[in-house]
């Protein structure tokens, strides 16, 4: 079925001024002033009034449920499609997190190949927290050769979670990464859950002095001690990408982590943000017991938007790209974070006001005047 949203204020994002979109087939086949197009099963979106943005790219969400810290009951539940429908969110990287043994990789690879058939744009990293890295081929960079969907593979460092190998060890399994992600066309990258222990960003800076290229090394989580932010703007100097997790901050704030960056000097092209949604938020005490657990949400990126341009007065096309073009061109997903000819026809129609009105995901509406319309399976 064809889709043509008319007379919106395009984002692309950069800004286009008004325009209409026109999508078919799952791409975005035209985007200019008032498009003439002759199409069976035409539908229709006037937009007169409405900001038009790509789908929100979040590359860290546990969609088959993180958690486990605190035993059996302490699991996190899976990701609803509804839940990312509702805060704009149409292409996603899922993760494992800490449980290792419950949260298989295979479930992973099923969950997201499950959220690609209900409706989004949809990826993984392969392992987790552990190393040597858990995989479903007895290789990691094999499961990055095998399987489509795997991007890279993620590992947890500096955290006393995680399995503590040696900088050569960790400098081996970026060699596989970046040779797999050579043979078969991907990015190939280390998602790196970064923990609290001090130290990680240096180990990255000298594997880039002794020649490995640092594209390759992709920390998340940088803002959550002030020594570990502080690391983070030297590594993102070298060259470095930087993920902050939206709503979660040393700063108060993830606009404050953004902003900061730049000010320091930090190429803006080089800072994502992502969710960790629906892992867990364990918090724990000097011993290293846990003292509480919560879940975390979805709906950072959408908030940290609406923060930086309505109480930092960000420009709208520089604000955007922290969850759109930045994500997507980091991990060499082209197609993704854009509204442009080609691209996935992912979109988002806000009011003045940043409320969200309508999304779109691969073609279909997801969305029609505030009301998710398109639920997950087992949703209805």
């Amino acid at each position: 079925m064809a889709l043509i949203i008319r007379n919106a204020h395009v984002y692309a994002p950069a800004d286009l001024g008004t325009a209409d979109v026109l999508m078919a087939g799952g791409r975005i086949l035209a985007v200019g002033r008032d498009l003439s197009v002759s199409l069976p099963n035409l539908e229709e979106i006037d937009a007169s009034g409405k900001i038009l943005t790509p789908g929100f790219f979040d590359q860290h969400i546990h969609v088959n449920g993180g958690g486990g810290e605190g035993g059996f009951v302490s699991r996190c539940p899976e990701l609803n499609l509804s839940e990312l429908i509702a805060v704009g969110t149409t292409s996603i990287v899922g993760v494992c997190g800490t449980d290792f043994i419950s949260r298989s990789i295979e479930n992973l690879l099923a969950k997201v190949r499950a959220l690609a058939i209900e409706g989004v744009s949809a990826w993984m990293y392969t392992s987790n927290y552990r190393f040597p890295g858990t995989s479903m081929s007895q290789s990691v960079a094999k499961d990055m050769f095998l399987v489509p969907e795997c991007l890279g593979v993620k590992i947890a460092l500096g955290d006393h979670r995680s399995s503590f190998p040696r900088p050569d060890e960790v400098l081996h399994l970026l060699s596989d990464i970046r040779l797999t992600g050579m043979i078969t066309g991907k990015g190939g990258v280390l998602h790196v859950h970064m923990g609290d222990i001090p130290g990680i960003f240096e180990m990255f800076i000298k594997f880039q002095e002794g020649g490995f290229p640092i594209q390759h090394i992709r920390p998340t989580h940088c803002s959550r001690k002030r020594d570990i932010y502080e690391s983070s703007l030297k590594f993102a100097k070298k060259g470095g990408y930087v993920d902050y997790t939206a709503g979660f901050s040393c700063n108060g704030s993830t606009a404050n982590d953004i902003l900061e960056a730049i000010d320091s000097g930090v190429d803006p092209t080089h800072i994502t943000m992502s969710t960790d949604g629906h892992g867990s938020m364990p918090r724990f005490n000097d011993k290293g017991e846990m003292v509480g657990l919560t879940t975390g949400g979805v709906g950072g990126l959408l908030d940290t938007i609406r923060d930086l341009i309505a109480n930092h007065s960000v420009p709208v096309e520089k604000a955007l790209i922290f969850n759109t073009t930045n994500v997507a061109d980091a991990l060499s997903l082209k197609d993704q974070g854009r509204i442009e000819e080609g691209a996935c026809a992912n979109a988002c129609l806000f009011n003045d006001s940043w409320e969200l009105q309508e999304v779109v995901s691969k073609g279909r509406v997801m969305m029609r005047g505030g009301k998710v319309v398109v639920k997950g399976t087992f949703e209805e």
